[in-house]
This record gives structure tokens, C-alpha cells and sequence, in this order.
């Protein structure tokens, strides 16, 4: 919210301060100020000018000699191409040594030999538009019609452009403080000065509304009040100035005067307001209801809206005039042959409008307020001071009456006020009479023991939010700093514990850990080489996301982690190793909510990572988190692996997840130009299998039995399934298998391999004998029979 001073000059005197000590004062009492700037703060050393004297220039047809007052004696010779100036116009003249909005800075030089001290500038140059002055061209030099200028006058002052606009961050709970009344009772209590608000009065009045219009509200839950009056023999014209700068100095654009009144209205009260052209409405009829399923609008951006019955709209006796709370249709504006009009005051259920807005992706500064739901109360006043507007501008007649549908709750909100509560809440000692005091200066009612808050605060319910009023205007900073008391029962739970052992572990093997975002876009499963039909495609689509590179939730962290190893390449990092902890989103049919899963995702590339040294890092993580019985199975029809080198790694017969090099032509998709490396693990799989209890083994009392075992098996066949028939074959007396020796070549026959492992056997209760060790190994030999394996001779 953009609060003009010169505005707030109208409600509340704040005194002679400076808009630093404003902010910091209206910040500390709970309206935040995010910042403040002076309009034309940008414009130095430009003045108003009077042309005394123009003659065209000796050496160009274009081009004048123009000699300027601007009330320093001798008149200033400036040079312009501008062909619409003329002896006596008052200009804006921008002298040696000035500057313009952008950084332009003027000095004095030569044009075609003749000297020039300056320029005269046109709208453009001074950082405004016809819309700020409609009386000025747009393309020629700004010819001043402004009322008591004087040569030499400073250019701010002469055309208003001198506001301070302070910007606040208004916070959803005070949908009353968008607005400058609003801001104006805040400012008002936080300085200790009166309040200036007038009631909104209309002097003369034609006719009666009820000869022309009828209103009907089929849907009162979705629109608790809505309040009109009408206006005859329109005079469409520009604003004046002063309701041109206030609406400049808000960030809205003046475009007429009944426009500007509407839009006046919504930033004097908060109170966002229609005018309809009554030549559109038909049969002199406006109903507010549910659109029909399939209807359709033009609103008033030129784009054609199909509504659904869940929408409010605002309809004649026919059609849809406007959508309740976000736009008119088309034929609901202003018109240059408007000649009469109803002005809409409503107020709509907050969800609906909010709902409706995201629905038809055209969020507006009116639904923005409607959105936070605001008060029934205000329609009447902001109707009356739009009729006000128009007396006050000659904009036309108003007609006599007014159509109030009222189904709004009237039931006065009481809260009991309990001080020694509120002392005891805030640490402090405030006496019953000063929070009588600041709750009476803040329009609430006190009624013995109970506070009645006025419409206007919806966010006062209970005895916590009198606290906070008290302590708003009692003083932040006068609270005593005292220590916490009580006792802190917090604790992370045990998925805490286990995420953070598990981001400790990745970091101490030399891992760094990014962080990256859960929406992505769909173009990223083609970068990994999904197929069309892939279950990874079917995604949560985002209703409005920012863009298409935002559109849909994940359902995997491969493409995430690849954009983010990309980066690093090509910022010529030669090696990088990251992870992440982050969520994918299945999609479950028959539920709303997809499956939220939390990944850990392992990236790396560079000379000093292979296969290896990644499946070293998994397997290092599942010894830390106590997971024991990983298997890993080779997988060569993933299209975002190598075929030849990628793993699905099971767990109990749960899968894990996969461990490979990234195929290069998704490499090259992604512009990595070296071998890169991803592991995805199935967090809650990882928690799942964490062994109960972690026991330690005492030093061995008793020797081990070692054997050696020379094996010729299949090529294809995995180490990994070798493995596992061995340990299942020794049993529990198996303390250690290693594979030391792998062999191809002319000493083993064409599709074959040599693998050599070394048995390491011991008994925690006895020595093994020879007869035990060598029954174990003839067991192995036996249950690697079943796999085709034999001894090497």
C-alpha cells in the first residue's frame, strides 16, 4: 500500500517530521513500512521557463533559438527542435548542470555552433505521461498550463510533483489499512493526534433510483451486502490535478474522472467499487449469482472467460455484467457516450473471490482486498463519497435513493477485558485506564468489563489480540528484556535424527550438499530420456505456477541434480560431488495428496569419481545408518544410466533405489562434457531396514581358518551373487569375504572369468578344525555348482 502524505495531510496533522522519523514511529507501532521515496527525486535543477523570445536557428530548418526567463535576470538562450513551442509558453526548462529521471544529465554545449546553457523538456523527459497531464502533447516539449507560475519556480512544486509516498507491507489480518483512512486512524493514535474523518455527504439529488434499477441477490452467502446509486448526464472528462497527483503518488494511472473515482474511493477506504453503464444493463435489472455451468465472459481486458457454477458474478437480466470482486465484462465500462451510470458498492465472501481469481488466473487490485474479506459496513460510506466525488467535479447529477441489500451479521463482537492478564501476557504494568485509552482511540467501546471492537477490525477476537493493541501503542520498546521462562520440551523426532546422521555421514566423506526446487519443468523428463509412457511422467500439475519451468511437482531428483551438476561444469568446476535431501511427489489414484517421499540424491563427475568410488559412498551411508543386506542387480534398460554400468540396489526385497553412470547422451543433453555419476536411495526404504540395535563384537579369543578359492564362472554372472551364495553356504562362522583377483584373457576360456576370493572363518566359542573348514568349503563349492561355477584347475 502506497500512502500519499500530501493525502494523509487531509485526516491527521502528523507535525513537522521527516519521513524517516515517520516510518520508524509508524513501524514501531505495527504498521511496517518497507520504504519511502519524494516524487521527482531524481529531477535537480529544472525550472519553470517562460519563452521571451524564439527565432529559428541560422543553420538548420528544424531547430530554434529560444531565450528563456527563468528568473534569474538575463534571460537563458536554449536550443530546440520542438516544433510546438511558442512566444509566452511557460516550459520546463532543465539549466546546465541538471538532472532527469535515468540518470540523464544535461550541461551546456553547442548545437550547429549556436550555444545552448540547457534543454526544455518534454512529458516523457520528466518521467511522466498524458494520463498525469491530459492537456499536454505526447510528442513535443511540455507547454505548462498549471495556475501561478513564476519564472525560475522549482519544476516539483509548479506541477505537484513533490509528494513523499511511503510504502507499507500491510498484513493479511488488517485488510482495513488498505487504504488511507485506514492508515490515517493508525497514524492518528501512533502521534497522539485527532482524527479529521468526515462523513461523505450529497447535497442535491434528481429523480429516484428505484424508476430505473431493481437489485436481487440470489447468493447471500457469497455476497453479504451490496449497496448502488446512480448518476445522470455524465460528463466525461480528465480528473483535476490534485486527484491526478494522489493517484499518481498511489501507483494507480488517472484515465477520466468517473474512472478516477472509483479507483479514489478504493484507496481512500479500502472499499474497491464498479461503475456500470445502465445503457448495458438490460432490462434495468442487476442480479448477483452463481454463474451457469459453461457461461462465458468478456472481461474487461479484451479476454474471453468460461465460468463455472461455483464463481459470483454480477448479471443484468440477461448475461454477466462483471465477475464479483476481480473484473467488469466488457460492456460494464465507462464510455466516452456514457451519459448515466450506477456506481457498485459491495462487499463478497472473501474464499469465493480469492478462489475465483486463481481459478481465472487474473489477480486484481480489487480482488486483492476483497480476498481478506472486508467490511459490510464500508459500502455505504464509499458509496456516498463517490457520489460526493461527483458533485465536487461536475461529473454529473446525482440521482436521488439508494438500493442496500443487506444480509450481512450485525452481532456486535464482545471481548472480555481481563488486564491483569494482559500484564502478566506481556511482562509489563499498563494501568486499566491507559488501555482504555489506546482501545478508545483505536474506535473500540468499552462496555464494563467488555470491549467492543468497531466493523472495521475483523482481526480483534479474542483477549490476546487487546494485548497486542496494548502493546502496539504502549511501546515495543519499552518491554522489558527478561529471560525465557519455563521448560522447552522440543526434540527432534527420530526421521530428524536419521536425516541428520545421514547428511553428516555424505559430509564427511567429502560431499557437498545442495538444495533445489520441488517444481520442475516437464521438458526435464525428456532431458533424462523418460519414455512417453513412463510413470514418472504422470505428475501433480501446478493450477498457477509462475511459468512452464515451474509447472509440475517432481517425481524424481535425477533431473534436478543433473541441472545442478551442468552448472558446476560449466562454471569449469574440473570435479564436483554434491547431495540432497529432497522430496518427490507420486500422484495416488483415489487421493487428493500425492505421495510425498523424501530422496538422497548423489551427484558427482570429475577424474577422481567412477562406479566404484560412488557405490563406496552408498555403501559407506548404509553402514552409518545401520542398514545391512543392501544387493545390487545390474539394470541395462534404464534410459537415463549406461547400460553397462548401472545398478538397482534391494533391501530385503524392497528396492532402494539405482546407482549408475548417466548415459552420455544425457550427459550431452545437459552439456556435461565428462562421466557423471547419480545414485537416488528411497529415504524411507533406508529407514525402514535400520537395524533395531547396533552390537559390538568383542577381539577374537580364538584364531581364524583362512581358504583361498580360484573360481571360473560366466562373464555376466555378478561378483555380488557369488557373494551371497557364499556366506549363505558357510553360515555364521563366515567373518569375511573379499574378492582379490578378477581375470579375463587367454588362460580362461571365450565368455569366461577367473575370480579368486579369500574365505576368513572363526568360531566365537572354539578353534575350527581343518575337517570344519574344509566341510564349509565344500558346501560353497556345491551351492556355486547351482550357478555354474567350478573350481579353476
Amino acid at each position: 500500500m502506497n500512502l500519499s502524505m500530501k493525502w494523509l495531510a487531509d485526516y491527521v496533522d502528523v507535525g513537522n517530521i521527516t519521513p524517516h522519523e515517520f516510518s520508524e514511529a509508524m513501524t514501531m507501532s505495527g504498521s511496517k513500512v518497507e520504504g519511502w521515496e519524494r516524487e521527482g527525486a531524481e529531477i535537480k535543477n529544472v525550472v519553470v521557463g517562460r519563452v521571451d523570445e524564439i527565432v529559428r536557428h541560422p543553420d538548420s530548418d528544424h531547430m530554434f533559438i529560444c531565450q528563456v526567463d527563468v528568473g534569474a535576470g538575463a534571460p537563458v538562450q536554449i536550443v530546440t527542435g520542438a516544433q510546438n513551442v511558442r512566444q509566452g509558453d511557460y516550459v520546463p526548462a532543465a539549466l546546465h548542470d541538471s538532472w532527469l529521471p535515468g540518470g540523464v544529465h544535461i550541461k551546456k554545449g553547442k548545437l550547429r555552433g549556436v550555444e545552448s546553457c540547457g534543454m526544455l523538456c518534454s512529458l516523457s523527459e520528466l518521467g511522466l505521461t498524458t494520463h498525469d497531464f491530459p492537456y499536454a502533447v505526447e510528442d513535443g516539449i511540455f507547454i505548462l498550463e498549471e495556475p501561478d507560475m513564476k519564472p525560475g519556480q522549482d519544476i516539483q512544486s509548479a506541477i505537484g510533483l513533490d509528494d513523499v509516498c511511503v510504502e507499507f507491507e500491510i498484513t493479511s489480518n488488517r485488510p482495513d489499512c488498505l487504504s488511507v483512512t485506514g492508515l490515517a486512524r493508525e497514524a492518528a493514535v501512533t502521534f497522539g493526534k485527532p482524527l479529521d474523518l468526515k462523513a461523505p455527504a450529497v447535497k442535491a439529488t434528481v429523480d429516484d433510483i428505484k424508476n430505473h434499477l431493481s437489485i436481487e441477490v440470489l447468493a447471500p452467502a457469497l455476497c453479504p451486502r451490496y449497496t448502488a446509486r446512480m448518476v445522470k448526464n455524465i460528463k466525461i472528462s480528465p480528473s483535476p490535478r490534485w486527484m491526478r497527483e494522489r493517484l499518481r503518488a498511489s501507483g494507480v494511472r488517472p484515465i477520466n474522472n468517473i474512472v478516477d473515482i472509483t479507483n479514489y474511493v478504493m484507496l481512500e477506504y479500502g472499499q474497491p467499487m464498479h461503475a456500470f453503464d445502465y445503457k448495458y444493463v438490460e432490462g434495468g435489472k442487476i442480479v448477483v449469482r452463481n454463474a451457469k455451468p459453461g457461461e462465458t465472459i468478456m472481461t474487461l481486458d479484451g479476454v474471453d472467460r468460461v465460468l463455472s457454477p461455483e464463481m459470483l458474478v454480477i448479471a443484468d437480466a440477461k448475461k454477466p455484467s462483471a465477475v464479483a470482486g476481480v473484473m467488469g465484462g466488457e460492456y460494464s465500462g465507462i464510455m466516452d457516450d456514457t451519459n448515466m451510470i450506477v456506481f457498485e458498492s459491495a462487499c463478497f465472501n472473501g474464499p469465493s473471490v480469492r478462489t475465483t481469481a486463481k481459478k481465472l488466473g487474473m489477480r486484481t487490485e480489487a480482488s486483492g482486498r476483497f480476498e481478506k474479506q472486508l467490511d459490510p459496513a464500508t459500502t455505504i460510506p464509499a458509496v456516498e463519497r463517490a457520489c460526493e466525488l461527483v458533485e465536487l467535479l461536475g461529473a454529473g447529477e446525482v440521482v436521488g435513493g439508494m438500493i442496500d441489500v443487506d444480509n450481512s451479521d450485525h452481532t456486535e463482537r464482545r471481548i472480555k477485558l481481563e488486564p491483569d492478564w494482559i500484564n502478566s501476557f506481556l511482562g509489563i504494568e499498563v494501568p486499566v485506564e491507559e488501555m482504555h485509552r489506546i482501545l478508545t482511540r483505536l474506535e473500540c467501546r468499552i462496555d464494563g468489563e467488555f470491549v467492543i471492537p468497531p466493523t472495521f477490525r475483523s482481526d480483534l477476537a479474542h483477549k490476546a489480540d487487546l494485548a497486542e493493541e496494548v502493546a502496539r501503542f504502549y511501546g515495543y520498546d519499552k518491554i522489558p528484556v527478561t529471560a525465557i521462562r519455563g521448560t522447552a520440551n522440543g526434540r527432534y523426532t527420530p526421521i530428524q535424527k536419521f536425516e541428520q546422521l545421514l547428511g553428516r555421514t555424505l559430509l564427511a566423506q567429502g560431499l557437498y550438499e545442495v538444495a533445489t526446487y520441488s517444481f520442475i519443468s516437464p521438458k526435464y523428463y525428456d532431458k533424462i530420456g523418460l519414455p512417453a509412457d513412463s510413470d514418472y511422467r504422470k505428475c501433480v500439475v501446478i493450477q498457477n505456477p509462475l511459468g512452464e519451468d515451474t509447472s509440475v511437482m517432481r517425481t524424481t531428483t535425477v533431473p534436478s541434480m543433473l541441472e545442478v551438476l551442468s552448472r558446476n561444469y560449466n562454471n569449469r568446476n574440473k570435479a564436483a560431488a554434491l547431495y540432497e535431501i529432497g522430496n518427490v511427489y507420486l500422484p495416488v489414484e483415489g487421493r487428493e495428496l500425492p505421495d510425498e517421499r523424501a530422496c538422497v540424491t548423489i551427484g558427482a563427475y570429475g577424474e577422481e569419481h567412477d562406479f566404484f568410488t560412488l557405490k563406496g559412498v552408498v555403501e559407506t551411508l548404509l553402514s552409518a545408518a545401520g542398514v545391512e543386506g543392501a544387493e545390487y542387480a545390474a539394470v541395462s534398460d534404464d534410459p537415463t544410466y549406461h547400460p553397462g554400468r548401472c545398478a538397482e540396489i534391494t533391501v530385503n526385497g524392497q528396492k532402494l533405489g539405482m546407482i549408475g553412470e548417466v548415459h552420455p547422451a544425457i550427459c550431452q543433453n545437459y552439456q556435461i562434457g565428462a562421466r557423471a555419476y547419480i545414485a537416488c536411495l528411497d529415504e524411507a526404504v533406508l529407514f525402514e531396514n535400520v537395524a533395531p540395535e547396533r552390537g559390538y563384537k568383542p577381539l577374537p579369543r580364538f584364531p581364524a581358518a583362512t581358504r583361498d578359492l580360484a573360481l571360473i564362472c560366466d562373464d555376466e554372472l555378478p561378483v555380488a551373487a557369488l557373494e551371497k551364495a557364499i556366506r549363505e553356504a558357510v553360515g555364521k562362522v563366515l567373518e569375511e569375504v573379499s574378492l582379490f583377483d578378477v581375470y579375463r584373457g587367454t588362460q580362461v576360456a571365450e565368455g569366461k572369468k577367473s575370480v579368486a576370493y579369500s574365505l576368513t572363518m572363526r568360531a566365537d566359542d572354539r578353534t575350527l578344525t581343518d575337517e570344519e573348514a574344509d566341510a564349509a568349503i565344500k558346501r560353497v563349492l556345491k551351492s556355486l555348482a547351482n550357478l555354474g561355477v567350478e573350481i579353476r584347475s
